[in-house]
């Protein structure tokens, strides 16, 4: 009776409150570390253990120290413009230079002892510097993430056989001027030619330009994919059973609640300005 009740509770309050209501900067808790924003989905108090982790990792333009930046495009964006992603969304903001996979893990860790959540589903995702980052945090810790996904990026390390130990897809336009495609293309092929590619997916969008996987942020498939896999599932298979192709874009303009910002979210972000925007 008392979760009943809750649940109304919540319900009600909800209806009285914004996506930013569930917004929380966490500042200078981490020595030498990200600060970063912590999203709560509306019923956490509910689900507590079993809500999942999303981290998200931004590109290059919006590396600074002003937290505010980083919800210009992404899931908190996504979130706001009415994409429900129930999961504890976790976006930290890189000063500037490389993304650390080391202090992604120290955000982590703050939010297993800050929150329940479940640590068996975590997920990784990024785009341009966030998609190395992505890349590099997934392949150094393939045993803590769940699943990742990487957008027009590619990666920093010597070694990426990491990846091939959890359900990893990576999204690269071949008119990306940007960030070019052979980034994503030699982090496959080192994958394929050592045998670690049984759990990988990869598409090459003919004619997608660098602004173009902004977009999947918002689409409801990118969030489902990523939360069909679990740390528990044997011998981690990847989820072959959604697709998501550069079509699904148009999509977005219905896959998202309607409201005062829908238009931006099917041109993009504010952010993308051209094909050669930097992220």
């Amino acid at each position: 009776m008392k979760k009943i009740l809750f649940t109304i509770f919540l319900a009600f309050s909800a209806l009285h409150m914004s996506a930013y209501d569930f917004l929380r900067p966490v500042k200078d808790s981490i020595p030498n570390g990200y600060n970063f924003w912590v999203y709560t989905p509306i019923d956490y108090f509910y689900s507590q253990e079993h809500t999942p982790v999303i981290i998200f990792l931004h590109g290059a333009s919006l590396c600074g120290r002003n937290l505010d930046r980083v919800r210009r495009y992404g899931p908190l964006d996504a979130i706001v413009k009415g994409r429900e992603i129930e999961a504890l969304t976790i976006v930290p903001q890189n000063p500037g230079g490389a993304w650390n996979p080391k202090k992604i893990m120290d955000v982590l860790d703050w939010v297993k002892r800050n929150y329940a959540c479940d640590t068996t589903r975590v997920y990784v995702l990024g785009m341009s510097l966030g998609g190395y980052g992505t890349m590099d945090v997934c392949a150094t810790y393939p045993d803590r993430i769940a699943a990742g996904m990487a957008f027009c990026g590619g990666s920093s390390l010597k070694d990426v056989s990491g990846l091939g130990k959890l359900p990893f897809w990576i999204i690269h336009g071949t008119a990306d001027r940007a960030v070019p495609i052979k980034q994503s293309k030699v982090v496959v092929e080192k994958l394929k030619e050592s045998g670690n590619d049984t759990r990988l997916l990869y598409d090459w969008w003919q004619g997608a330009n660098h602004g173009a996987p902004a977009r999947l942020f918002y689409l409801r498939k990118t969030y489902e994919w990523l939360f069909s896999h679990s740390l528990l599932d044997k011998d981690r298979p990847v989820n072959r059973d959604i697709s998501i192709r550069y079509e699904d874009l148009r999509k977005v303009y219905d896959d998202v609640n309607r409201g005062n910002n829908t238009p931006e979210v099917i041109d993009g972000p504010s952010v993308i300005k051209s094909e050669g925007s930097e992220y």
